[in-house]
């Protein structure tokens, strides 16, 4: 009996330890989704990842254009070997000026692939790099809003595998995200927010 009263009051003991352990530590949630897309420096590295975009689509489209005005020229070319009313020195001639061409095409064609791969990785890499750079960013903030608020954990309400529940009365979403905004321009640029799987297909 005394050992089944002692056992009694050990387990109520450690219930009554955890629960004033769980009691006092403060769980705190954000949407880190919010958080980026909110930041005034998301809008802003947006902005200059589109501007970088349209530079690359236009010299794209500039080498695209020039091949289509050498695939004309070439095909002029075979058309004037192939006349008849020319001399067969003439004839041969253009041969092989058009044999030219199309070696001339063949290299504009390999660099306009080129490019379009290096110009693919390189948004790709630029955009990584930026959300990245703004993700550690916005960490730092939540950190420091933590510490401020007394909160030992702070969940990702974004991510619901994580987070089950939450009634929002511990949300800091829109207190950190008043905290990264508050060194904004007033000029700041406002595109409309892309997803963070940016597609790089060009042109």
């Amino acid at each position: 009996m005394k050992k089944l009263l002692l056992l009694v009051l050990t387990v109520a003991l450690l219930a009554t330890t955890t629960f004033s352990a769980s009691a006092q530590t403060k769980v705190a949630s954000v949407d880190m989704k919010k958080l980026f897309d909110g930041f005034w420096k998301t809008k802003q590295s947006q902005a200059a990842l589109e501007i970088r975009k349209a530079d690359l689509r236009k010299e794209v489209k500039d080498m695209s254009e020039d091949f289509a005005k050498g695939q004309v020229e070439y095909k002029q070319l075979l058309d004037q070997a192939a006349d008849q009313a020319l001399s067969a020195d003439e004839r041969d001639k253009r041969k092989q000026t058009a044999a030219d061409k199309a070696n001339e095409l063949n290299k504009l064609k390999g660099a306009l692939d080129q490019f379009q791969r290096q110009a693919e990785t390189q948004l790709a890499d630029q955009s990584q790099r930026m959300s990245s750079n703004l993700i550690v960013e916005i960490r730092k903030a939540i950190a420091d809003k933590a510490k401020t608020g007394g909160y030992a954990m702070v969940m990702n309400s974004a991510a619901i595998e994580v987070l089950v529940f939450n009634d929002g009365s511990t949300d800091i979403t829109d207190s950190v995200l008043t905290q990264l905004n508050a060194g904004a321009p007033i000029d700041v640029v406002k595109p409309a927010l892309m997803p963070l799987n940016l597609s790089t297909n060009l042109p």
